[in-house]
């Protein structure tokens, strides 16, 4: 069965650095890395170079790569020109950034990346907010383009290993607030992570009521705490019930090195969906299917 990664972390060099201008210091990405005790990620392609050998060692086929800080389009993209084939490019918006439409219209026209990330409660920007119309509008012009929204609880380990503040409002992460954006443009995938990440039965409703609307799987989803008995199989079990197979993505939410790719997330997701007996053709939807779909190779 092909497995594509869904949600994947590109830590780039100046993901590193920006953080420690965060931090007002002037340390480099390699004294970043030292301190967290994570390998150096040196340059974007080399960095490219050793994800698709971590993707071969695991037997994975492609894999997202997210800028996970706005302003890293250009790492990313520089990996994925490397490996069209194997990397898919996602990028990080603040809309409230002044020149957040120029990035995205260069993230995806010149760069060809092929998601924009939202992060309501991070940036403080509501889905209602004008200015996400506005690059929503964008996208919906640029077919194959998809919107990649997290909802729900939100924590940077990261931020929290190097004692930077994390002000997130999470009462913007409403996956609800997804919907009326859904509907709008009915043509652009949107994808919500980690199953709402605490806000499961929001995000149960808006996936019921948009048939653009897809759940990654990624991450230990140790939000199920949030809901008493709650367990990963039910939760599988649940979205099945009511999106079916082919609007659910399988991912991992690896970062760092040498960390690498999380096999033991594969591993239990595996686990589960042979345990609820999932058909073999909904199985591979799920695990690499979908991701075929929304995002064909290059070329």
């Amino acid at each position: 069965m092909t497995i594509n990664d869904a949600h994947c972390h590109f830590f780039s060099s100046h993901f590193f650095d920006m953080l420690a201008r965060q931090r007002g210091t002037a340390q480099e990405a390699g004294e970043i890395c030292r301190e967290l005790q994570w390998d150096d990620p040196g340059p974007a392609d080399a960095l490219g170079d050793r994800w698709v050998a971590e993707l071969d060692k695991h037997g994975v086929s492609r894999a997202v790569v997210i800028a996970s800080v706005p302003g890293d389009e250009a790492s990313v993209a520089e990996a994925v020109a490397h490996h069209p084939t194997r990397l898919v490019g996602f990028f990080m918006v603040d809309p409230s950034a002044a020149d957040a439409m120029a990035r995205t219209q260069r993230a995806i026209d010149e760069l060809h990346l092929r998601a924009i990330c939202l992060f309501p409660a991070m940036h403080h920007v509501p889905l209602t907010d004008y200015r996400v119309a506005r690059i929503a509008e964008f996208i919906a012009s640029r077919p194959g383009v998809a919107v990649f929204v997290h909802c729900g609880v939100l924590s940077v380990g990261v931020r929290a290993k190097l004692g930077l503040p994390s002000r997130f409002d999470m009462r913007l992460g409403n996956p609800l607030e997804v919907a009326p954006l859904a509907l709008a443009f009915p043509d652009v995938p949107f994808i919500i992570p980690h199953f709402g990440a605490g806000m499961f039965r929001e995000a149960l409703m808006t996936l019921d009521a948009c048939k653009n609307v897809h759940l990654d799987t990624s991450s230990s989803n140790g939000w199920t705490k949030y809901t008493p008995g709650l367990t990963l199989d039910t939760v599988f079990k649940t979205a099945l019930a009511v999106g079916g197979a082919s609007r659910l993505l399988f991912g991992t939410d690896s970062s760092f090195f040498p960390r690498g790719w999380q096999q033991g997330i594969y591993e239990t997701q595996q686990r589960i969906i042979d345990g609820l007996g999932v058909s073999t053709a909904d199985a591979a939807l799920i695990f690499g299917g979908n991701f075929e779909r929304l995002f064909p190779a290059a070329g």
